[in-house]
């Protein structure tokens, strides 16, 4: 991972639109079924929205059924954080980019083999760099 990236809230809200805003700094959810990136299959890696980091690559990503772009694992061990995440009187493990600590979703441990792993993502947290 490379050095961090710490912004004032203003930077933020300047440099995001108010729905990435929502869920990349405030926690926020997109509503399942509706992000650009749930049904999105070209190969390539998804990046962080707010910083641009690698997190995600399309060999991990799978059909979930829950309505959010799901991987089996982040691109490298140290893409992501986790956290656990006691908010809506529920008990999850909230993934954020290690990079910004932008919100990304939460993982459970319902996935495929061999990993058991379901990151489920918000697509309003990412961007996609297409392979070459």
């Amino acid at each position: 991972m490379t050095d961090k990236i710490e912004k004032t809230d203003a930077d933020w809200k300047r440099e995001l639109t108010p729905d990435q805003y929502a869920v990349c700094r405030c926690s926020a959810t997109e509503a399942p079924f509706t992000g650009k990136w749930y049904r999105h299959k070209e190969p390539g890696t998804y990046t962080c929205v707010a910083c641009g980091a690698p997190l995600f690559a399309s060999e991990a990503k799978f059909e979930s059924g829950t309505g959010w772009p799901s991987y089996a694992a982040p691109i490298a061990k140290d893409a992501v954080a986790e956290h656990a995440d006691n908010a809506h009187g529920m008990r999850r493990v909230e993934v954020k980019c290690a990079r910004c600590e932008s919100h990304l979703g939460h993982v459970f441990p319902d996935g495929p083999r061999p990993t058991g792993m379901r990151y489920c993502i918000n697509s309003l947290a990412l961007d996609f760099e297409p392979k070459e």
